[in-house]
């Protein structure tokens, strides 16, 4: 298989398009034309299916992009290290992470990582979505407690909790009554199962704003109109000064951070520094170590 046609083949998949491709990579375009017509004809297979104004993976080009993409990226890399003598991370980094620790913590890691690695062009998304890492070219994703999936490998770095709290102003509620509340989200409970040092307990709201960020919630929650479910690492610093109380920690499975990357034999230089760098960052993985980190 010729080795120059697959890359142009991937770097078509990958841009989805030839003239996409060719405007982000300066190659002619006719040129990624006749390499990638030379690879199906070569292997007698249709790998796009070409329509009038756009262009799409045939089943067996989707399967050839995932199966070619990781190992071309390994060889480059393989070769780029030879010829420095030493695996410096370089190159573009990919990274998707969710949207509350892209707005608290990521802009910070990014800069501290663009600092440290000037050689490599670090570019983050903020996303909640599940993504297609390589489909979407990303090399790196961070996620809050992932479903298994078995074509990724990661590890947790960080922990983090939910808690209830309000302004010191706002009465618990007892019994049946609800006390008012910030919803993240038109999907968010009414019901909160708390535990205290008392035991469990229920605490009901009525929601008087619902709010698309945790960002936004624990402003609205510092304003005193109503309590507020929120990651300890955010309120921290508000509960120790006492502009906000705990009502009580949310009862059910912590928040884990993951870090996540395709499974293969060779990690990137680059990837590797990343995760070495967020090591460093939050050496114990803990939810206070996280709030230092935010700050106030």
């Amino acid at each position: 298989m010729d080795l120059l046609a697959l890359a142009d083949f991937n770097l078509v998949a990958r841009h989805g398009g030839f003239g996409k491709a060719a405007r982000a990579t300066g190659r002619p375009k006719a040129t990624l034309s006749r390499r990638v017509a030379e690879l199906e004809s070569s292997l007698a297979l249709r790998l796009f299916e070409r329509g009038a104004r756009n262009l799409k993976l045939t089943e067996e080009g989707r399967a050839l992009f995932e199966r070619t993409g990781a190992l071309l990226a390994e060889l480059d890399e393989t070769a780029s290290a030879i010829a420095s003598g030493g695996q410096k991370p370089k190159g573009r980094l990919r990274i998707s992470a969710p949207l509350h620790f892209s707005q608290t913590a990521m802009g910070r890691i990014a800069a501290g990582f663009a600092l440290k690695y000037p050689e490599v062009r670090l570019e983050v998304t903020s996303e909640d979505r599940p993504v297609d890492m390589i489909e979407e070219g990303y090399d790196l994703v961070i996620r809050v407690n992932p479903d298994p999936d078995e074509s990724l490998v990661g590890r947790v770095f960080l922990r983090d909790r939910l808690v209830v709290v309000a302004s010191p102003d706002l009465p618990r509620p007892t019994g049946v009554r609800a006390a008012p509340g910030v919803a993240r989200g038109a999907g968010e409970a009414q019901t909160w199962q708390v535990k205290t040092p008392g035991g469990r307990s229920t605490i009901r709201i009525e929601p008087v704003l619902t709010l698309a960020t945790l960002i936004m919630v624990r402003d609205a929650v510092r304003a005193g109109v109503g309590a507020g479910r929120l990651p300890i690492s955010l309120v921290s610093h508000d509960l120790a000064d006492g502009t906000l109380v705990n009502w009580g920690d949310i009862d059910g499975p912590e928040i884990a951070l993951w870090t996540l990357y395709p499974s293969r034999r060779l990690l990137s230089a680059r990837v590797s520094a990343f995760l070495d760098f967020l090591k460093q960052a939050f050496p114990h993985g803990t939810a206070d170590e996280l709030a230092a980190y935010i700050g106030r």
